[in-house]
């Protein structure tokens, strides 16, 4: 049963939190679609990294006083691309907009994350892709939810007939870390069905966790890239590790998510 908790002016459990933090997110994807159309090439980083800055903060304009609102005593993870364990309590990590790039380039793959975080356990999560106007939602030991169905990670037992995801490194990633990506993409080339590589992480996992999917895998990554969609799956019945079959943290330098029946298989293709 999930703990009560007492908001600033009524008491509500984690699934009414968690609705009510729906209602958030998708506040911030209406206005983050009210900003997506043409793709805008820019002349230099520094006007494509202010742009992305001004997506973020039209999300964060709403979500941030909402989710205080909800969990005043919650803190805030102020950069989305931090890694590691944070500090006891609760805390909010939000990813006003996970795959800000494709946004301001008018690809679809896009969304809106918030997780709520406590003693290092992610609580509950929201996706929303304001493009499909789909939510996922997952509550710990409540499971997973798009738009309220039940989610449920793939059956599949063969690697050799799987789809399998992963993201590439980061820009100005760590050259050990951009070949060991490459490496892995040519080793699930060899084994899986299918590999598809694209940005942004979350998204991937939603797929693993709806069963469209039975594999994704990363190196490094950011607690916002990889939290929601581990609650996720963790909550449509996959497995979660790191890339050698170690039970995963946020301080893991590799992350994997997998049906069960190919999860094995996963570990022996990315530690070739």
């Amino acid at each position: 049963m999930s703990e009560t908790l007492q908001t600033t002016d009524v008491v509500t459990s984690d699934a009414d939190l968690l609705d009510q933090t729906a209602t958030a997110v998708r506040a911030a994807g209406s206005a983050l679609r009210e900003r997506f159309g043409d793709g805008v090439r820019y002349e230099t980083r520094e006007e494509l990294m202010r742009a992305l800055a001004v997506n973020d903060d039209t999300a964060l304009d709403i979500l941030r006083p909402r989710l205080t609102a909800l969990r005043p005593d919650a803190r805030w993870v102020e950069d989305e691309l931090d890694g590691g364990a944070l500090p006891p309590g609760e805390w909010w990590v939000v990813d006003p907009a996970e795959g800000n790039v494709n946004h301001l380039h008018a690809l679809p793959e896009w969304a809106v994350t918030a997780t709520l975080v406590r003693e290092n356990q992610p609580v509950l999560t929201v996706v929303h892709l304001p493009l499909t106007g789909e939510t996922y939602t997952a509550l710990t030991g409540a499971g997973a939810h798009l738009d309220g169905r039940p989610l449920h990670v793939s059956g599949t037992a063969d690697l050799g007939l799987s789809i399998v995801a992963t993201s590439q490194a980061r820009p100005d990633e760590d050259e050990k870390v951009v070949r060991r990506v490459g490496s892995s993409i040519t080793a699930m080339l060899f084994d899986a069905l299918v590999v598809r590589t694209a940005v942004p992480a979350t998204l991937h996992l939603t797929n693993v966790a709806a069963g469209r999917i039975d594999a994704f895998w990363q190196f490094a990554g950011a607690r916002a890239d990889l939290l929601p969609g581990a609650l996720l799956v963790t909550e449509a019945g996959g497995r979660i590790s790191d890339a050698e079959g170690r039970p995963w943290t946020p301080q893991s330098e590799s992350f994997l998510a997998a049906a069960p029946g190919v999860h094995a298989e996963a570990v022996a293709t990315l530690s070739r």
